[in-house]
């Protein structure tokens, strides 16, 4: 997903925004999960993870957990933006 890959990390070997065990031949880990749910699902499964790593960033690491929630907030944005309608909260 190029709208989301950070240009400070453009490797393969980014724990953020492309880590190599997400990833299995040409399928991101990310797609899998959002073709195995519905779109209410995958947006509270995004919500859910933003919620994750903004939890434990000061008790386990740090800034890179930071950047997870905001990978994942910013993920959650753009699918919202796609489709406001399907929003479980709204």
């Amino acid at each position: 997903m190029t709208g989301l890959q950070s240009r400070r990390f453009p490797s393969m070997t980014d724990p953020v925004n492309s880590p190599d065990h997400y990833r299995t031949g040409d399928v991101e880990c990310i797609e899998a999960i959002k073709a195995s749910m519905t779109m209410n699902e995958f947006l509270g499964y995004l919500r859910g993870n933003v919620q994750k790593y903004i939890w434990r960033y000061r008790e386990k690491n740090g800034v890179e957990d930071l950047r997870k929630a905001e990978w994942y907030l910013r993920r959650l944005i753009q699918e919202f933006e796609f489709d406001p309608f399907t929003d479980p909260l709204a």
